[in-house]
């Protein structure tokens, strides 16, 4: 029986914990094929490079797992970049999971539009791969990722079995807990409505033309802090948010009123 093919990139670089420990706990489900920028690209959703890229094979990382290959490579371009050159170049056959992550910070609520993580499982589910992003509520370089190998393994193992319907991917984030604790359970729910608050500020040097800059940092700020059915709440009470996505935009409730 043909072993399983995992592909999973990130938006933090190869050199991320967090893409490093992901590899850790799923590279006994199958062969992987790990395809991850040079460095952070972070917020690049699901933008690609207009321009070449380039890619090289870090044959020092390479590993062999109870019979599972493991094979390590580094782009210049941004996350959806790997995928689409990992899919049609370094892919012996066709992927059976592709996975992002795991993102240092979460992709819940608004998040998930701009997260470079979110785009890998997007552009997986173009591609018809069955595709999950998994994200915690940490930025810290050296965040514990520990607590998050159950639900990850759980998750890949019943999406290789089960698959996923068409046109779909999951987003899975995880609150930050303490050592020694555990999560407050998992729950399948929606995305918070939401939206970043003081978004620009100005820069304190202009460029090299006298032209003002803008840093973009701002706040996220919940608009339904208390509706128990979404990701934020979710997180917000020390559970595991699991939100199953569509890449169709459509407004079907839109699209039986609207007229010209």
């Amino acid at each position: 029986m043909q072993r399983p093919l995992i592909l999973v990139s990130n938006d933090d670089g190869y050199q991320a914990k967090g893409i490093n420990s992901l590899v850790d706990m799923v590279c006994h489900l199958g062969d992987v094929i790990v395809c991850a920028p040079e460095g952070a690209r972070s917020g690049k959703s699901r933008s690609f490079s207009m321009e070449p890229v380039s890619v090289r094979h870090l044959a020092y990382r390479d590993t062999v797992t109870e019979g599972n290959t493991t094979k390590w490579y580094a782009c210049t371009g941004t996350p959806v970049d790997c995928v689409k050159v990992a899919y049609s170049e370094l892919c012996p056959r066709h992927p059976d999971l592709i996975i992002g992550g795991i993102n240092h910070g979460d992709n819940a609520s608004t998040n998930a539009h701009y997260s470079g993580t979110v785009g890998i499982a997007f552009e997986g589910s173009l591609k018809s791969v069955p595709s999950i992003a998994f994200s915690l509520c940490d930025n810290a370089p050296d965040a514990d990722f520990s607590p998050m190998r159950d639900i990850i393994i759980r998750l890949c193992k019943k999406v290789l079995k089960e698959g996923l319907p068409h046109s779909t991917f999951l987003n899975v984030n995880a609150p930050k807990i303490a050592p020694g604790t555990d999560y407050n359970g998992v729950n399948v729910c929606r995305m918070a409505y939401g939206v970043w608050k003081k978004e620009v500020e100005p820069a304190p040097a202009t460029d090299s033309a006298g032209n003002p800059q803008h840093l973009l940092k701002g706040y996220y700020f919940c608009e339904e802090p208390e509706a128990q059915d979404t990701d934020r709440w979710a997180l917000e009470h020390g559970c595991i948010a699991i939100t199953p996505c569509t890449i169709d935009i459509t407004s079907y409730e839109l699209l039986k009123t609207f007229q010209m």
